[in-house]
């Protein structure tokens, strides 16, 4: 039997689309990007969180650990098995709810993912897809032709220096996004605001543009950085670059450039300035 690999699943969730939603994480990330959130979920690789300060030195750590130092990352799970966890949250999806599952990257295990949305399907469950897309047309359209929503991030526009600082083009991400697009398929279009990175009028604009040429665009989302993921990444023994947390004057600023395009812009899933 199939199995695939996830981080976790988190429950009751209202950040991962539209509506109540069961998010499931996927083990394995193609890109790199410095400020990643869930560093947990680059690595395909099972692996082990340790927090130092929360050790007691009990010496029982093959027998899992009690005071929550060490956190085992990387589940083998069938379709099934995840399906009913997501069925566990069904009751309460109403008509905008459903499953969404991200990563890490999902498209890394496409086979495994098309078999769990045809099954959440056959249950009445609708899905969404959140990826970074980087991959080419035969690997994206099977999966795109049967999802009912896409999400995704445009880091960074420009593609050689998307390369530099993520591990990859963004060619195909922007292709897949028409392609998506082309489908009819609902898209949100996210950038992550990262000071020194991508954080000026100059980077958000054409991105904005482009989110605004997409005929099924629901609205283009500025995601404000935040350093959530350091702790998980000094557990895994890497040390993230440190950033700025942008303020809400310059998200508003960002926000007022991406309206010129046309598009609707959220910012950190509100409508509006942020006061």
């Amino acid at each position: 039997m199939k199995t695939g690999r996830v981080t976790s699943i988190q429950r009751g969730s209202y950040h991962d689309g539209p509506g109540l939603r069961t998010t499931v994480f996927f083990k394995g990330c193609q890109l790199h990007c410095p400020w990643c959130h869930n560093p947990e979920t680059i690595s395909p690789e099972i692996e082990t969180l340790f927090y130092p300060e929360k050790c007691i030195g009990c010496g029982e750590c093959e027998k899992g650990c009690f005071a929550g130092a060490r956190e085992i990352v990387g589940t083998d799970m069938t379709a099934r098995e995840i399906l009913r966890e997501i069925q566990e949250d069904q009751p309460f999806f109403g008509d905008t709810g459903g499953v969404t599952f991200s990563g890490g990257e999902p498209l890394l295990q496409a086979e495994f993912l098309q078999e769990m949305i045809d099954l959440c399907h056959a249950h009445g469950i609708s899905v969404a897809l959140e990826s970074n897309l980087c991959f080419p047309e035969e690997t994206v359209l099977p999966v795109l032709e049967k999802i009912d929503l896409l999400m995704g991030d445009v880091k960074i526009w420009d593609s050689r220096r998307h390369r530099e600082i993520v591990g990859m083009e963004n060619t195909w991400a922007l292709e897949n996004f028409r392609l998506a697009a082309k489908c009819g398929k609902p898209i949100i279009l996210r950038t992550p605001v990262v000071p020194g990175i991508n954080a000026t009028t100059e980077e958000i604009e054409p991105i904005a543009r482009f989110a605004a040429s997409l005929d099924t665009l629901l609205y283009y989302e500025l995601l404000g950085y935040h350093p959530l993921g350091a702790g998980k990444a000094r557990a895994l023994g890497i040390e993230q670059p440190q950033y700025q947390k942008p303020d809400k004057a310059l998200l508003n600023a960002l926000r007022e450039a991406a309206l010129q395009s046309g598009a609707r812009v959220l910012i950190n899933g509100r409508e509006g300035e942020l006061r």
